[in-house]
């Protein structure tokens, strides 16, 4: 039993040593020459076209329920004209990144995964490597950019949802006109708000490519190594959206 707990330590520090040298790697690609244009915007809108209807259906059902569960609370204390702003605030600081930052750890860090296992299974990797095609930068490089650049867009999409889902649920209680459900809305919000929240984001975007792009990248020779590479950047990628959100929450509050 302890020799088993040993060798589990051991391998999850290995495959940190390993991601901390292939982020390395990855980043130094950004800025090395032949950078890949085409493939940047190619991988960006096959990802964001992919996830974005999902991703505006939940924005817009966390909208709905968030409004419709925090209308009973907020009625007791006499305070529902704050429904609004308490709504906003809680998806740009939270629910909004966080949900979208989950959504996409499934859809794109396991879809990444399975499409860079597969090439590696085949044996594509390789042959861009022996043709003189660095596999870092076209495959790699491109698909990290991608989803860093994304995430964000997709989560203004999400907030954007969630504000239609909350004014149509507020309306189910008293009518409320757009304008002021606008002013309510981001009357409450600040720069401290936006800001946390749109850096993270951009986190979320990039280690949810980069894990899905290491794990595929390394994956095994045998067939059933695309289907664990899929699952593994899934769970890890998750893992790593709280992290980040955890490590956010703490530097916000400590400024």
């Amino acid at each position: 039993m302890k020799e088993e707990t040993r060798n589990f330590y051991n391998a999850i520090f290995i495959d940190l040593g390993e991601m901390v040298i292939f982020t390395k790697n990855v980043i130094k690609q950004f800025f090395q020459p032949p950078f890949e244009f085409k493939e940047l915007i190619k991988q960006g809108f096959l990802l964001g076209n992919k996830s974005f209807a999902l991703v505006s259906v939940t924005g817009f059902i966390m909208g709905l329920v968030l409004t419709m569960q925090m209308n009973p609370i907020l009625s007791d204390f006499g305070a529902q004209t704050l429904l609004p702003g308490v709504i906003s605030v809680a998806m740009v600081r939270e629910l909004g990144p966080v949900i979208t930052g989950l959504i996409c750890a499934g859809k794109m860090s396991s879809g990444i995964g399975a499409e860079i296992a597969a090439m590696t299974v085949t044996e594509q990797i390789d042959a861009m490597e022996v043709s003189g095609t660095k596999p870092l930068s076209f495959v790699v490089a491109s698909r990290v950019l991608a989803t860093t650049v994304t995430v964000p867009i997709l989560v203004i999409f999400a907030d954007a949802f969630s504000f239609l889902g909350a004014f149509l649920a507020v309306n189910t209680f008293e009518n409320t006109s757009t304008t002021l459900f606008i002013n309510r809305a981001f009357g409450m919000l600040t720069f401290q708000d936006l800001l946390p929240a749109t850096v993270k984001t951009i986190f979320f975007g990039f280690f949810i490519g980069l894990i899905g792009c290491f794990k595929g990248y390394n994956a095994g020779r045998g067939t059933e190594s695309v289907g664990r590479a899929a699952n593994s950047a899934v769970v890890v990628a998750s893992l790593t959206v709280f992290i980040i959100d955890l490590i956010f929450v703490l530097i916000t509050n400590i400024l």
